[in-house]
């Protein structure tokens, strides 16, 4: 999942250590919120464009977290609060299809 991390924000395979580890904790943290947004289940494959997705989010935030707005000669950018928001109905449904598969089925002949 690195590697692809590093190809969405068009950084070459080979970087320096301290990037490496920066970007290995950013996915670390990213899917262990996600784990929490899913009652601890563990991210299955399927999720993972959630996880890279926002991970690429929260690196592009780096120096700016808790920032909620910032203007500089009339450009404004605006930050959710939320890095998941964008991502709830995707969570939501993997939550939904989980609760359905765990229902019993019962069946008559």
């Amino acid at each position: 999942m690195l590697e692809d991390l590093k190809s969405l924000l068009g950084l070459p395979e080979e970087v320096d250590e301290t990037l490496d580890r920066r970007l290995n904790l950013i996915l670390s943290g990213t899917k262990s919120r996600l784990k929490s947004l899913l009652g601890g289940i563990e991210p299955p494959e399927e999720l993972n464009y959630i996880i890279l997705e926002v991970s690429v989010i929260r690196y592009n935030r780096i120096g700016s977290e808790g920032l909620s707005a910032h203007t500089v000669e009339g450009e404004s950018q605006s930050f959710s609060t939320d890095d998941f928001s964008g991502y709830r109905d995707d969570i939501q449904d993997f939550l939904d299809r989980q609760q359905d598969a765990s229902k019993g089925k019962v069946r008559f002949l």
